[in-house]
């Protein structure tokens, strides 16, 4: 068949190295019910329309699976393929995306409207310091008695910590009202790409000097 080179010496592949794991939605070798197919080779080359049996041994003249990847199609299209690899590989573009992925955590800081100011200093201090390592910041401001009639107290002194690490974060959630608290949300500035460097001996036409007359 045109498009698949047969390699002599391997065992037919079998369904049962796969045993012991889910094979997730996609029928393998002999879980294919159908009774023709239409065949893909390994690297993406169409073989056409088959019966299963010889698809079955194509697949493993050349030690390779026959993997269904488009069940409702009519034929049902397959695919000669490793599947262990193919599922190996999946699974590690997958593990690395997750671990790439930036987990945003969020810090909380309680302060109360009339803190005095080493305190401040002291919350603000930790407030950099979440912002810097990437965190999400929960600003709680805590009213007790007559405290509750003053919210102004409260956004006064939210305004004076979002504008005193404005170089750090944004206000990703405003100040409001939550019962006996206040809240508003800061969040890291996203980083940003670094200016590649200019190449050695290699200077723009904008920065050579101009020629004397």
């Amino acid at each position: 068949m045109p498009g698949v080179d047969a390699r002599e010496g391997h065992a037919p592949c079998a369904v049962s190295r796969y045993q012991g794991g889910h094979i997730s939605d996609l029928r393998v070798n002999e879980q294919i019910r159908a009774r023709e197919v239409r065949l893909v080779g390994p690297q993406g080359e169409q073989v056409g329309i088959v019966s299963l049996d010889k698809a079955l041994q194509l697949a493993a003249d050349v030690d390779l699976d026959l993997v269904e990847v488009a069940p409702t199609a009519r034929p049902p299209v397959c695919k000669l393929m490793d599947y262990g690899k193919h599922k190996y590989e999946t699974a590690l573009k997958a593990r690395e995306a997750r671990r790439n992925q930036q987990q945003t955590v969020i810090k909380e800081m309680k302060l109360r409207p009339k803190i005095d100011d080493h305190d401040y200093e002291t919350k603000k201090g930790h407030v950099v310091r979440f912002l810097k390592a990437g965190d999400k910041v929960k600003i709680t401001i805590m009213f007790r008695g007559r405290e509750q009639s003053r919210p102004e107290l409260g956004l006064r002194l939210l305004k004076k910590l979002g504008d005193e690490v404005a170089d750090l974060g944004v206000v990703e959630s405003a100040p409001k009202q939550d019962g006996r608290n206040m809240i508003m949300v800061l969040a890291p500035h996203r980083a940003k790409q670094p200016v590649a460097a200019p190449r050695p001996g290699k200077k723009s036409d904008a920065s050579e000097p101009a020629a004397s007359e």
